[in-house]
């Protein structure tokens, strides 16, 4: 057998990062090996990936050089920021830039970005229907993402633009889960009206970008979007209320009362559900369930991610 290509994945302890590497890891047949890159080799997440095969390296997203030697001799390369680690676009997009830099210098030959749309293409600055933050945009973790796109293809990195969706993981650990609404029963609070949300198990995201990888250079220059359902927030509360025995209602506000919640990042969420429902027919079209499926075949539902994760959902 040949030598494995290596796929080098930033964010490797990570949602979306570790889903990959495990793809990877599980797919002993499939040609690629697993080179996890992350800021802190000596933790227990890192340690675990080492022990199931991979190959783990540090590097920093704030430093071009340690990317360029994290990125040596890789075919393939995952791409990712994280914005809530430190809520500024500016210092997103810098590191944007020396990942696609470092993917230049390193000969990558297939780089996976995961991004999001610039929503100042649907939503201008002067548009008054959502508040402009920042300054400078209207969605900040998303269009400093989709602004960032132009960085990989003025760079000449051979690219594939995998747009992400909500991750139903936020009902854990980003506060979004039910809440007590003081009648006995749960509320499950989102600006969305009626319409749906295209939503993803964090997971997901990773062997659906191993699929990407799988098929190689013909997705190179597409976006490619991935969900693993598109729910109202009424079918939501209804599979939550099947999968945790408690009653849990939908609670429809409205984007501005979302955004005056006060918890760090709630203007730019409630801009972001705002995109998402004023834009629904486009968000969702762009994020197909059947071509998620088609790249990771064990895609969840739901209802499926409900079944494995329900215990996990704080209800407090």
């Amino acid at each position: 057998m040949s030598e494995k290509k290596i796929i080098a994945v930033v964010g490797a302890t990570g949602a979306q990062g570790g889903g990959l590497v495990q793809a990877v890891l599980d797919d002993v047949q499939g040609g690629f090996a697993a080179r996890a890159i992350t800021r802190n080799v000596g933790s227990a997440k890192a340690g675990a990936l080492a022990r199931r095969g991979a190959q783990v390296v540090a590097a920093d997203l704030d430093d071009e050089a340690s990317l360029v030697r994290a990125l040596a001799g890789a075919h393939g390369a995952f791409l990712v920021t994280n914005f809530w680690e430190h809520f500024s676009p500016d210092k997103e997009q810098a590191q944007a830039r020396n990942l696609a830099a470092a993917a230049r210098h390193a000969g990558v030959k297939h780089v996976i970005w995961s991004t999001l749309e610039d929503t100042r293409k649907w939503v201008p600055l002067s548009d008054d229907r959502m508040p402009t933050l920042l300054g400078r945009f209207k969605v900040p973790h998303f269009d400093a993402k989709g602004e960032a796109n132009a960085y990989f293809t003025d760079a000449g990195v051979p690219t594939t633009f995998l747009l992400t969706s909500f991750y139903w993981d936020n009902l854990i650990h980003f506060g979004m889960g039910p809440k007590p609404a003081g009648d006995g029963r749960l509320a499950l609070t989102l600006p969305m009206a009626d319409r749906k949300l295209a939503g993803i198990a964090a997971g997901d995201i990773g062997k659906c970008a191993y699929g990407v990888f799988r098929k190689g250079a013909e997705t190179v220059g597409r976006t490619i979007g991935i969900a693993g359902e598109h729910l109202t927030g009424a079918q939501m509360a209804a599979a939550l209320t099947q999968a945790i025995g408690r009653a849990v209602v939908y609670n429809a506000v409205s984007p501005a009362e979302y955004r005056g919640f006060g918890f760090p990042g709630a203007e730019d969420l409630g801009n972001m559900f705002q995109f998402y429902a004023e834009f629904e027919e486009y968000v969702c079209g762009a994020r197909s369930v059947e071509v998620s499926r088609s790249l990771n075949p064990q895609l969840q539902s739901f209802a499926d991610w409900l079944a494995r994760n329900k215990d996990r959902i704080p209800l407090a």
